[in-house]
């Protein structure tokens, strides 16, 4: 295969999205639809190809060489600081690309079906290429300027397609929620690659590009001194595009825009690009033990907290959204622990899962004239067909049963998580996959059975999806189960070849986790406060534990944490069976438990949009209001400065104007009055 011709096929993998954004963008009002939707989808198709080329070109290299490069040409020199526009593709870069085209494409295809009768069908095409175009430019940019170029266009997209109804009010609001939230978090990102900047540039020769992944790799113990203020930095631009806690509230709000946006940006890609980031970056948070217990705590408590909340909600599509959340928190824990390969793994599986799951409550919703309230739908297992029965059947790889993809991804975070001493966080991730199983059962339950609670008027428009909408959610049905056996674990008889694949980029992510227990030496160290001590003790315990167990004891250790992992996962089902289906009695009880409280607090989010509101909105409008405004822009600015300069000058032409009022023998007498004073003033001064 001619190497050139693959290296130059990264670059098109970028740009031909952009190319069918643009098309469809400035022929938007002249353009067919039917073209609109072929082109758009085309662009994404070929992008998928060139995809498919390169990787298995990297497939045909030795693990060690797999990397392919195509720099376009030099952005930025300036002094010893140089930036390239270019782009790179090494085992994880392609797993990414593969991911973001090939569901990409799945769900731009069910789009031309969901999308047939909406106005601005050809507006909504342009933005998905141009958001595949910024994704992939974040996923293979070959240095952290790429990736942030990406990063922020990812943003811009979001907020035009969460938005995309814009006439709608709330549409509006929950698109300008989304960008500002996103803006606060890649404010920390950008000052974390300030920081990279100004400590690495110093010791680098004129030309090498400082923020080129493979310099930042080779270069990292220059950066040691500083990781921890990096890693966290960088961290909070993850919690912003991968809404982890306090940056996730802009996530279940995006829900408002089509179901389509939702499968693409909201499940399987942008807010999968701070998992990618801390993954891309894994050799500066190896060096950082506090970041890396600050990445693991922040992605457990998200795990949990979220899956918490999606146990009360009513909206099909909020349930799938603070679902998304915790899956994200699930795949930050990994990251926090170490197990970097655990979390893209687990960022894979749940695109394929989670994109059909979306897209499968649209169709529901393209059936039920557009309801979205589980307590109005019911029994539509009958009605939407195929549909339906790949949504129900794919709960269960969300809720990480056997043998479908999500067991195999969550039971590795799981593992990983207890084996380095983490109990605490196994703990939590643990928890919550019993509370996934039980919410989505809850989920299935109201929307596929009992009777179906629509009114008349939506039930006689009930109809089945066309076949665009029915072939991608097969596909990802399909990958939902057998996505998740390329990882198949060693214990189960499996190779992994998903870990060997990733091999190559992570093998720092075991260096830091043998040498001084990672995070557990940050622990040690008291980190925690009063906790510190409990968690250390039982932390070493753990992982010495793990550490004395021959081969044999290992493995059975694994099928113990696995098998268990199961149970709980098959109980939350039942559980949500049985309460939603036989006993729905028992689901207003719970409802009415303690009066009430746990389940109100649930239902409003643990108030945390109104805290936020209370803390930072308000403050923030009294401090425009009254002090922006009235004091500074009003009082100062138009009141001193415009309208104080405006008196100023009236008062001094007023002055003036008494000399010049056109009488000629009141200009002789000032002239006199002048000859007089000028005469004076010689005399006395001669």
């Amino acid at each position: 295969m001619d190497t050139h011709a693959v290296e130059t096929a990264l670059r098109w993998i970028v740009l031909v999205p952009l190319i069918g954004a643009a098309v469809n963008g400035l022929l938007l009002r002249v353009i067919p639809r039917r073209v609109a939707g072929l082109l758009a989808c085309g662009a994404v198709a070929i992008s998928f190809a060139l995809s498919v080329r390169v990787f298995l070109r990297l497939l045909a290299m030795e693990p060690a060489e797999r990397l392919v490069t195509d720099t376009l040409a030099t952005w930025l020199t300036m002094g010893r600081l140089t930036i390239d526009i270019g782009f790179a593709m090494d085992p994880l870069n392609a797993i990414m690309a593969l991911v973001v085209s090939g569901v990409g494409l799945l769900i731009h295809i069910y789009s031309l079906g969901y999308m047939a009768h909406d106005k601005g069908f050809n507006r909504f095409f342009a933005y998905m290429n141009l958001f595949i175009f910024a994704m992939m430019t974040l996923v293979l940019g070959e240095n952290l300027v790429m990736l942030f170029v990406g990063w922020e266009g990812v943003g811009l997209c979001s907020y035009l397609l969460i938005s995309f109804w814009f006439n709608d009010e709330a549409n509006a609001a929950a698109g300008k929620k989304a960008f500002i939230v996103n803006r606060i978090g890649d404010f920390g990102f950008l000052l974390g690659m300030l920081v990279i900047g100004s400590t690495l540039l110093p010791h680098l020769a004129p030309g090498e590009g400082v923020f080129s992944f493979r310099t930042l790799a080779a270069h990292a113990p220059l950066l040691a001194p500083a990781a921890t203020l990096i890693g966290l930095l960088l961290f909070l631009g993850a919690t912003g595009k991968s809404a982890q806690i306090p940056l996730f509230i802009w996530l279940p709000d995006a829900m408002a825009g089509p179901t389509p946006v939702s499968a693409l940006i909201h499940a399987a890609t942008m807010v999968t690009a701070g998992v990618y980031m801390i993954a891309r970056l894994n050799f500066i948070y190896v060096l950082s033990p506090t970041a890396m217990l600050v990445v693991a705590i922040v992605g457990g408590v998200t795990a949990l907290f979220a899956a918490t909340i999606a146990l009360a909600q009513n909206d099909i599509k909020k349930v799938l959204a603070y679902s998304t959340v915790s899956q994200l928190g699930y795949m930050v824990l990994a990251c926090g622990v170490g197990a970097f390969t655990a979390g893209v793994f687990h960022l894979m599986t749940h695109a394929f899962f989670k994109a059909l799951l979306f897209l499968g409550s649209g169709s529901v919703i393209h059936a039920m004239s557009n309801e979205q309230d589980m307590r109005l739908l019911g029994g539509m297992r009958t009605e939407v067909g195929i549909k339906g029965r790949t949504f129900r059947r794919r709960r269960v790889a969300l809720a990480g049963v056997f043998p479908f993809a999500g067991f195999f991804s969550k039971d590795e975070i799981l593992w990983k998580a207890f084996s380095e001493g983490n109990v605490w966080l196994w703990l939590v991730g643990f928890l919550g996959a019993g509370l996934t199983a039980f919410y989505m059962m809850r989920l299935v339950s109201l929307t596929f059975f009992g009777k179906n609670r629509a009114s008349d008027h939506v039930k006689s428009h009930i109809h089945e999806s066309p076949a665009t909408m029915t072939m991608p959610l097969v596909i990802l049905a399909v990958l939902s189960i057998a996505g998740g056996w390329i990882g198949i674990p060693h214990f189960m008889g499996g190779a992994n070849h998903f870990e060997k694949w990733l091999e190559p980029v992570f093998h720092h992510e075991t260096v830091a986790h043998h040498d001084g227990h990672g995070i557990l030496q940050e622990i040690e160290h008291g980190s925690l406060g009063e906790t510190a001590g409990t968690l250390a003790v039982t932390a070493h315990v753990v992982h010495d534990v793990v550490e004395g167990l021959d081969h044999a004891e290992e493995e059975a250790m694994e099928w113990t944490l696995a098998s268990a992992s199961l149970v709980w996962a098959l109980l939350g089902l039942t559980a949500g069976w049985w309460v939603y289906n036989k006993r729905l009695s028992l689901a207003t009880k719970l409802q009415k438990f303690a009066g009430g409280v746990p389940h109100r607090v649930l239902l409003n989010k643990y108030y945390v949009d109104e805290a936020y509101e209370a803390a930072f909105l308000k403050p923030g409008y009294a401090l425009s209001e009254k002090v922006l405004w009235k004091t500074v822009d009003a009082g100062l600015i138009d009141g001193l400065l415009v309208n104080g300069s405006a008196i100023t000058v009236s008062i001094i032409s007023a002055v003036l104007r008494l000399f010049q009022n056109g009488l000629l023998r009141f200009y002789a007498y000032v002239f006199s009055l002048g000859v007089l004073a000028f005469i004076l003033y010689f005399t006395l001064t001669a």
